[in-house]
């Protein structure tokens, strides 16, 4: 039926893919509870070992390798590699290590990762070299440009473990940051399979087997931060979480100078006009002019125009600012979508993937309709990210929050199917959230989070924001959203919910099936016609009512730790509930 093809979704697999991953996923959960049990043991000896051995070596000269707590190398590593997806892969790619530190296991598991994913970058040119379907060429166009990116994530979170003398690497902080640009890694490499899944290519079953390793050992370094070094760090490494809040609303991420720019718009570094008033006509030739990787802000000011280009501030261009003259103003338009032939990954109208990027009073929109299926408006995937009232305006796809910790407020998103989807970190405050009326026979999703890893940490997290119809003829069925991966995260929560929404609220991603335990779904204080939920889904991955410390997970304080970079960006928010 057209009717379904039309509302295919980005990466969609079939019911009985669906039902075997739930199967799988069940087993996986049990083995899990199971292994946390019997392992639990073990984990607390290597961990407190580990703490013992650290205390140790500042007062004595210990061998780095040497066993912590009379923990064996291979006692270390096996209760190390407990904690992980794929322990089995763990254990044989670091069980020549000779060690019983779990900062050396971490580091090694790290060049496994990186060493892995280097052999795999060349793989999609080898793959494009022996294919004539140029959909299929773009889609590996898309592997070979999220390879390029999960290495440069991989490399940043080696990086981060450099310090000074008399500096913890193991700090709250820097934990944070691993684990996002590990989630960020996973994140990329499943990008690949989706962009070649949207296209049911036969070459996605070979090049997941390619990938298996790849996966396995970003995961497996993933789950070491999120599990054992947390641990350490409540161990050995006083908490530094309590984010001050500042009178003008702006986070704590967002520097003073930032936070002036943000709200007096003056000081820029180059400016666009379409009338021959600026530096430039065009954006793009703008953005040519940033400095690669500059740690100072750049400031780029964009005059009231509608400017039709594909704009692409790639991983080079850091710390990048664009001021519009408003969100009905300052608009970049584009036309690029899936049914013409163009991956989803690379229909945005505008992507950014270097990092510090922030965005103000600019609108972004991609004109293509709902006929043409997915169609981005805006691609995010760059780290520590702010959009200050903005707006991003589509039918499917809108909003591609792809990667990476964002933050957006005062902003309008507006869509159809799956209209804010992607697997970032990000919190939405302050916004208005608008459906629109969709082709015939098609209900609207506003959400479509892809967790793949449970240790990911990544999720949509909507607060104080505003469900509202952006038509008042809206008379498809509208949910909240559909779980999109196996830990798909989304929560809602003090928000302003509109009678247009269907009781049930959320949406299972195949027709009749409920999405897999593993997922997390929740509301928490809404408001409005819409909000009540008393006939909300029955799925076991979903909580109609949360409690106030569970809620405050999901605040830009503990959830995308914006107290450490927003008062950098110099935008308002609210760090807690």
């Amino acid at each position: 039926m057209d009717s379904i093809k039309s509302f295919k979704g980005y990466g969609k697999v079939d019911e009985l893919e669906q039902q075997a991953l739930q199967r799988k996923t069940r087993r996986r959960l049990i083995i899990i509870i199971v292994s946390s049990i019997i392992l639990a043991a073990a984990i607390i000896g290597a961990v407190a070992g580990f703490v013992i051995h650290k205390r140790n070596s500042s007062s004595s000269s210990s061998d780095s390798s040497s066993p912590a707590s009379g923990l064996t190398p291979s006692a270390s590593l096996t209760a190390l590699c407990s904690v992980t997806q794929y322990p089995g892969s763990c254990y044989s790619s670091l069980r020549g290590s000779n060690t019983s530190d779990p900062e050396i296991l971490f580091k090694l598991s790290l060049r496994v990762a990186i060493d892995e994913l280097s052999r795999l970058s060349s793989y999609p040119d080898e793959l494009i070299a022996k294919t004539n379907d140029t959909h299929v060429k773009k889609a590996l166009e898309v592997c070979k440009f999220v390879f390029d990116d999960a290495m440069d994530r991989l490399n940043d979170t080696v990086s981060s473990m450099e310090v000074k003398k008399g500096e913890r690497w193991l700090s709250s902080s820097k934990i944070d940051d691993m684990a996002t640009w590990l989630s960020s890694t996973i994140t990329d490499q499943e990008t690949c399979l989706d962009a070649l899944d949207e296209l049911n290519s036969t070459l996605t079953p070979q090049l997941k087997t390619q990938m298996q390793n790849s996966t396995e050992f970003a995961s497996n370094s993933l789950a070491i931060v999120a599990r054992i070094l947390s641990v350490l760090a409540k161990l050995n490494v006083p908490s530094h979480r309590r984010l001050l809040a500042h009178r003008d609303g702006f986070p704590e991420w967002v520097s003073a100078g930032d936070r002036r720019l943000l709200q007096d718009d003056q000081q820029y570094n180059t400016t666009v006009a379409q009338d021959g008033t600026g530096d430039f006509k065009t954006i793009t030739e703008a953005v040519n002019t940033v400095p690669k990787k500059s740690k100072t802000r750049f400031v780029i000011r964009v005059k009231q125009g509608i400017y039709v280009e594909n704009v692409v501030l790639d991983k080079s261009k850091w710390n990048v600012m664009m001021i519009g003259d408003g969100k009905t103003k300052t608009i970049v338009s584009g036309k690029l979508n899936f049914v013409d032939g163009t991956p989803t990954f690379a229909t945005a109208t505008f992507a950014v993937a270097g990092k510090g990027f922030i965005a103000k009073e600019m609108g972004f929109i991609n004109t293509a309709g709902p006929e043409k299926h997915q169609a981005v408006a805006f691609r995010s995937g760059s780290d520590e990210s702010v959009f200050y009232r903005c707006s991003f305006d589509a039918f499917q796809d809108t909003l591609y929050a792809h990667s990476n910790r964002q933050f957006y407020r005062e902003c309008d998103i507006t869509g159809t199917i799956d209209f804010i989807f992607g697997n970032a970190a990000v919190v939405f405050q302050d916004c208005n959230i608008l459906p629109r009326q969709p082709l015939p026979n098609q209900f609207n999703t506003i959400t479509a989070q892809g967790k793949k890893d449970i240790n990911q940490n990544t999720g949509i997290s909507i607060q104080k924001c505003t469900f509202s119809p952006r038509d008042t003829n809206l008379t498809a069925p509208t949910y909240l959203g559909r779980p999109w991966k196996d830990y798909s995260t989304t929560v809602i929560m003090q928000s302003d919910i509109g009678s247009f929404l269907q009781p049930e609220g959320w949406k299972e991603w195949v027709p009749n099936v409920d999405p897999p335990s593993s997922i997390f779904y929740a509301e928490y204080q809404n408001t409005g016609l819409g909000s009540n939920v008393e006939k909300r889904v029955q799925w076991l991955g979903y909580r109609p009512n949360l409690s106030a410390d569970e809620a405050a997970k999901f605040s830009v304080a503990s959830f995308i730790h914006g107290g450490k970079w927003l008062p950098e960006a110099g935008v308002e928010y609210n760090e807690s509930l």
